[in-house]
């Protein structure tokens, strides 16, 4: 025991840290470490029950008291070595131990299933059992709800069907009754009701007894369209009624605003009677003849009552408008046209507030009412004589109604529009008619007073005048220069002297004849163009190039008429003159017609009728001949021939003037140079065939005979030819025209010298020639313009003094056709211009 104790102390001496008895070594100490880091990486959870086991042991030990040998120890410390050994695999011990444990309870869970299998094998073989008992319980009980929903659905579809057939009853108690109002929910359910019962019993005619309830509901129709139809008849005729024979009220206003109120007014007061009712017969118009009908008499019923309270009234309104305008046919047309224009508008725009759908009776209803416009106007028109009046009634009829009225506004004034446009279309043929009987009596049988035919001295008073004129407003102006250079010095004076003296006493470069004044043309020239400006803007443009064409023929023909009359008291130069600067006004004043002045003209050929008489004559041996008739042949070939001619007013009048400036060139010329155009004629008669010339022994041919007539037609240059270009200045008005004109003539004066110098220069010695003294053809160019260079210094500019509006007068009317401005008038002139030219290229040089 005393060994044991000492063992014991020297083992637990061996525990102690410091001063052990038997130290470790370090690789003890590595070892003993590495040992703990391995145990501490165990599984913590399997080392503690590792430990709980091992602990009986250990506790085993305790029990049984203290260890007390080495074997016990060695034992003790084997099992902790053996355990803690094994300590690593508890973890797959735990499992299958887990393992074991599952194993055993499905062991145990498969013994049920087994057995609730077979005890569900029994219930599906009493199941079978009792579901082959049951399944001919349901399919009886299923098909018997089926035949009960099919009963259900029939029952409800013979009831939905029959409430049709039933309701015939009910609706015609409801029309008959007393009390039911047109105006009310009540009837209009009513009439959707036959409506929708009708519809459907059209649609089932194979039901029993259809057609009978058909005629039942078709009375119920009748009988409510009867009831619409009273009512509203009642309503427009009480109205009417209101309106024609009104109570007694002398308080009421007697004015155009009252009637207006009280024709207006009395209907409008039943449109919300009429309107909703309306409504529903235009709705069912669409579907329904019956109701169709219904409206189409309505409405016939409603303007047969406006047209008996509206007839009469606008018939009073006309005769009051025909009293206050009385002679003034214009004012007349347009207030007659205003007031129906205003009423076919208003009656237009009451209509439609009580339909709204459209009625074919409306248009004639209106034009009905606008027919008393035409029977008070169209007496007017046909008796009317004066163009000015007939064209601006067209002008009325034309632009204020027709284009700025019935076409902005169509609908509601279609039948005012046809009214209007026969009426446009009377006074048209009144104007024709009016306007050829004007071109025969006031143009081609004018009778021209003396005056008319005053040319050239009513010219030169008139340029007298305008001389005068212009002298008297050059004093003034001198007047107003001097009162307003007192307050200025001397030298601000001379300067403004200077400026403003100076233009007053140049000369113009171009003078200007009166010529140009409207009031100076001739009376049938200004009527021709004022008739054919009227007639521009009313008739169409066949007719008026078809009234063109004659007017401008006439007026030609008045023209050439005057000129030989100015030519019977006056000279052939103030005639051509006169009939050139017509002609031109008429070609100018044309010019802007946007028309063709062309018309066609057909005639009968009648020229084969006398070849085939005489053929006849001469085949009478065959005259019933069964071939080759003779009377045959005569009636097929002496048909006459349809001839088509065109004729052109504008070219009528250039060759006209062609004529009339080739007549001039060769007057003027012959009145220049006449001496040596006889001498020059007598000259070529003493020349043989044979070239021999016997000159020297005519008479006429000495050097002072010749010498003579050349000294002659100098004198003539000097002293005529002013006179001529004054002439042609006082008349033709423009510088250009002037040169075109004179040039031609002066080449002829030229010309002429030239043949006399070429006669003269093989007939004449050096010494006669000397005494004859004829001028070179250069030299009597050069005469000829310083004369005519003086003649322009001398003249004086009238245009300036004639207002501008007077310059190139043209009338009112036409001049909204031909604008006046300055490019058209220089294109005029340039057309005019040129016109000259090619007449003065067409005349020979020599006459």
């Amino acid at each position: 025991m005393a060994k044991q104790g000492i063992v014991q102390k020297s083992l637990m001496k061996c525990n102690i840290l410091e001063n052990t008895v038997a130290p470790l070594v370090e690789r003890q100490k590595e070892l003993l470490i590495a040992l703990e880091n391995e145990v501490s990486s165990w599984d913590v959870e399997n080392t503690k029950n590792a430990v709980q086991r091992a602990a009986p042991v250990c506790e085993s030990y305790s029990h049984s008291g203290r260890i007390e040998t080495s074997d016990e120890l060695l034992r003790c410390y084997g099992e902790l070595e053996r355990r803690y050994m094994y300590g690593e695999d508890t973890k797959y011990a735990l499992v299958l131990e887990q393992l074991t444990c599952r194993k055993a309870e499905l062991d145990e869970l498969c013994i049920r299933v087994d057995g609730v299998l077979e005890e569900l094998s029994t219930f599906i073989q009493r199941y079978t059992t009792v579901s082959d008992k049951t399944t001919p319980l349901y399919v009886a009980s299923e098909q018997l709800i089926s035949d009960q929903k099919v009963l259900k659905c029939l029952v409800d579809g013979i009831t939905e069907r029959v409430k049709y057939f039933k309701a015939v009853d009910y609706i015609m108690e409801k029309l008959n009754a007393p009390m039911l109002s047109v105006n009310s929910d009540v009837f209009f359910t009513i009439l959707n009701d036959i409506d929708t019962n009708m519809d459907f019993i059209e649609n089932n005619t194979s039901f029993r007894e259809s057609n009978s309830y058909l005629v039942k509901y078709k009375h119920c129709q009748s009988k409510a369209i009867t009831l619409i139809r009273h009512y509203l008849f009642n309503l427009f005729t009480n109205a009417t009624e209101s309106i024609l024979h009104p109570k007694e009220d002398h308080s009421a206003p007697k004015n155009s605003d009252a009637t207006l109120a009280l024709f207006y007014g009395r209907f409008q007061t039943i449109l919300p009677k009429v309107k909703a009712i309306v409504e529903q017969v235009e709705a069912k118009s669409y579907k329904r003849p019956e109701y169709d009908n219904l409206l189409v008499e309505c409405q016939q019923h409603y303007l047969h009552q406006r047209g008996m309270v509206l007839g009469p009234s606008v018939q009073n309104a006309l005769q009051s408008v025909k009293e206050t305008y009385n002679g003034d046919h214009c004012s007349l047309v347009r207030n007659s046209c205003a007031l129906l224009l205003h009423a076919s508008i208003d009656e237009h725009r009451l209509f439609y507030q009580f339909f709204s759908k459209p009625a074919s009776g409306l248009e004639d209803y209106l034009e009905n009412l606008c027919i008393s416009l035409y029977d008070m106007l169209k007496p007017f028109v046909v008796n009317i004589n004066h163009l000015e009046t007939l064209a601006e009634i067209c002008c009325i009829f034309r632009i204020e109604m027709l284009d700025e009225h019935v076409q902005t506004n169509l609908e509601p004034l279609q039948g005012f529009g046809n009214v209007c446009l026969q009426l446009l279309h009377d006074t048209r043929e009144r104007l024709i008619y009016r306007a050829h009987l004007y071109l025969r009596s006031d143009i081609l049988n004018y009778n021209p007073s003396p005056g008319d035919l005053a040319y050239p001295d009513k010219l030169k008073l008139m340029e007298d005048i305008a001389e005068s004129i212009r002298e008297e407003t050059r004093q003034t102006r001198l007047k107003r220069i001097s009162l307003s250079s007192l307050d200025t010095t001397s030298s601000d004076l001379t300067s403004r002297n200077h400026l403003v003296m100076d233009p007053l006493y140049q000369k113009p470069h171009v003078g200007n004849s009166p010529a140009d004044l409207h009031g100076m043309w001739y009376p049938t020239v200004r009527r021709t163009l004022v008739c054919l400006s009227r007639l521009y803007r009313c008739v169409d443009r066949p007719v008026f190039q078809s009234l063109s064409q004659e007017a401008i023929t006439l007026c030609v023909q008045s023209v050439e008429s005057a000129a030989q009359k100015i030519q019977g008291r006056a000279t052939l130069l103030d005639a051509e003159l006169f009939q050139i600067k017509h002609l031109l006004i008429l070609r100018e004043q044309i010019a802007p017609f946007q028309v063709d002045f062309t018309v066609k003209e057909y005639s009968l050929d009648f020229s084969k009728v006398k070849t085939a008489a005489f053929s006849l004559l001469e085949k009478r041996s065959r005259l019933f001949s069964l071939s080759n008739n003779a009377l045959l042949e005569f009636l097929l070939e002496s048909a006459p021939q349809m001839k088509e001619q065109l004729i052109d007013s504008r070219k009528h009048v250039d060759t006209r003037l062609k004529s009339s400036c080739q007549r001039l060139i060769a007057y003027v010329t012959n009145l220049i140079v006449n001496p040596i155009t006889v001498f020059l004629d007598e000259s070529k008669l003493c020349i043989d065939p044979n070239g021999t010339s016997r000159l020297r022994q005519h008479p006429c041919s000495g050097v002072e005979k010749v010498a003579e007539l050349v000294r002659e037609t100098l004198r003539l240059i000097k002293f005529k030819l002013p006179s001529i270009q004054q002439s042609l200045q006082l008349y033709l008005a423009n510088r250009e025209t002037e040169c075109i004109l004179f040039r031609p003539i002066k080449n002829n004066i030229v010309a002429t010298f030239t043949q006399l110098a070429q006669l003269i220069n093989s007939h004449y010695n050096e010494e006669e020639l000397s005494v004859i003294a004829c001028p070179l053809p250069e030299q009597v160019s050069v005469m000829l313009s310083s004369s005519s260079l003086v003649q322009e210094k001398g003249t004086h500019n009238v245009e300036k003094d004639i207002p501008v509006e007077s310059r190139h007068p043209v009338d009112n009317s036409l001049s909204s056709y031909a604008n006046q401005g300055e490019t058209q008038n220089l294109e005029k002139r340039m057309d005019m211009i040129g016109s000259l030219e090619t007449f003065s290229k067409d005349t020979p040089d020599e006459q």
